[in-house]
């Protein structure tokens, strides 16, 4: 990735900062919008969810549609990691006070905001179009900040991630993304070029990256055996063809009734597939 050049704000960089505003926030409606995605919020239904619905889904999206705007022209303007971190700390505030506390998007403030501080700059640097792959490389440049910043021992995912000893979204994004880069690009382009529709694309893509993550939220709520299973349930559902299969709606939805029935929600997984769409759409942007 290019070096970021600092310079002072002009029409472009408002023009390309507003866009990748624009697409982060479609993406994670894009997400959002998915239906048949196991154990979590669809416009139709809760998941494994009883304190969150579409609707606090939208409030959140809302809450921070001048978020991604905000760190994408940071980024652009050279800003340094310390910047982007107090956007995402005010981000979350915000994302808080709209749901009434519910946490909706902490892990997309933390993974798309990254994402799109890092096309921002890219973009602000050269004259050609990032890849997604690029894009997620980019993200190491701040790999020693990343490193170095506080982090909330309290919170779920943490305690999770220290009770089963496995790498968090701050190791993703130190290492440049590589689940994003090697399994859930690579993935997803193959099925919109193969002519899925785009819900069928995301439910394919989803179920490899919950077949492969160690996602914390499912960590968090039905431990290593919940992982497993949730693990063993996606890898059925590919290895039978995934979306590509005839009837594979219907064998999704029984996948999605026993998550519901666990209590499972993959939401670690979900995140990286809203940052996949995105990764996606800013080449074409």
């Amino acid at each position: 990735m290019n070096p970021i050049v600092r310079s002072v704000s002009t029409p472009r960089v408002d023009v390309d900062s507003a866009r990748m505003g624009r697409l982060a926030i479609a993406s994670l409606h894009a997400e959002l919008a998915c239906d048949l995605k196991p154990g979590l919020v669809t416009p139709f239904d809760t998941g494994s969810h009883d304190d969150m619905d579409a609707g606090t889904f939208l409030r959140s999206l809302f809450a921070l549609r001048h978020y991604f705007r905000a760190v994408a022209s940071a980024s652009a303007r050279g800003d340094g990691f310390e910047v982007l971190r107090q956007h995402g700390i005010a981000a979350e505030t915000a994302m808080l006070r709209a749901t009434g506390g519910v946490n909706t998007h902490r892990g997309a403030i933390f993974s798309l905001g990254l994402l799109v501080a890092s096309a921002s700059a890219y973009r602000q640097s050269s004259s050609t179009t990032p890849t997604g792959e690029q894009v997620c490389e980019g993200v190491r440049q701040w790999a020693h900040a990343l490193g170095a910043a506080p982090l909330d021992p309290h919170s779920p995912g943490q305690r999770a991630r220290i009770r089963h000893d496995v790498a968090g979204v701050r190791e993703q994004a130190a290492a440049g993304y590589p689940v994003l880069r090697t399994l859930a690009l690579p993935t997803l382009r193959h099925a919109i070029a193969a002519g899925l529709s785009r819900e069928a694309a995301l439910c394919h893509t989803l179920m490899h990256l919950v077949a492969h993550v160690d996602d914390l939220n499912l960590l968090h709520r039905g431990g290593a055996e919940g992982l497993h299973w949730a693990r063993e349930q996606a890898t059925g559902f590919i290895d039978g063809g995934g979306a590509f299969a005839p009837g594979w709606r219907a064998r999704l939805q029984t996948i999605c009734n026993a998550f519901a029935a666990r209590r499972l929600s993959p939401g670690g997984s979900a995140d990286l597939l809203a940052c996949s769409w995105f990764l996606l759409q800013q080449e074409r942007a």
